[in-house]
């Protein structure tokens, strides 16, 4: 249990989530809150460096699921408000922000999005996305219930740009029904770091 952090989210807020802006800074003061005491700070920063960040507090995994928590609770009668925050934390795009744009996003419906919620997270990509990042948001949306895109979609997506066929790799990683017809858009991705190739070698390995 971390108590600051306890204490800041003491109630939901419903009318904080009408201010994008004053969300922001109070999720900024939320991270801030939930980092253990001995956290150290130099490794924060290089992580945000190496990792294309802009920041990167150290919030752990479990407070940023009670952060996001809070959020889905303060906004659980006007979803739009909770939708609309999204961009604006992937725009701010702290590691923190990116964890728990993944964990709204695979506690929110497509009726509450407005949006199929696959469409929602590929809508936010800028021209260079750390593919870690992006990995660790699709498998939490998977655990939250939302499928794997067909082959169909995931092929027009990976003609969209070279990021989008990288990740449309990642996505069909995490399918549990093989490869398909999507083979092809795993073999001709472009090139990547370690991890996006070890993912592509064990994929292409497995279809043998």
């Amino acid at each position: 249990m971390n108590g600051r952090l306890d204490r800041l989210l003491a109630e939901p807020k419903p009318k904080l989530l009408r201010s994008r802006r004053k969300t922001l800074k109070f999720l900024l003061q939320a991270y801030h809150a939930g980092v253990p005491g001995l956290m150290a700070k130099p490794s924060t920063d290089l992580l945000a460096h190496t990792g294309g960040y802009t920041f990167h507090i150290g919030c752990p995994n479990p407070e940023l699921r009670t952060i996001a928590s809070w959020v889905l609770t303060s906004g659980e009668q006007h979803p739009r408000r909770i939708a609309r925050l999204i961009p604006a934390l992937w725009k701010r795009h702290g590691q923190e922000d990116l964890v728990l744009v993944g964990l709204l996003l695979a506690n929110m419906s497509e009726a509450e999005l407005e949006e199929d919620p696959w469409l929602a997270l590929i809508h936010l990509f800028g021209e260079q996305e750390p593919l870690g990042a992006l990995l660790e948001i699709a498998e939490e949306m998977v655990r939250g219930g939302h499928s794997i895109p067909n082959d169909s979609w995931l092929i027009g997506m990976a003609a969209q740009s070279a990021l989008w066929h990288q990740v449309a790799t990642l996505f069909l990683s995490l399918r549990k029904d093989g490869l398909g017809e999507a083979r092809g858009l795993v073999a001709t991705a472009p090139a990547g770091g370690e991890l996006f190739e070890r993912i592509r070698t064990r994929l292409l390995s497995q279809e043998h």
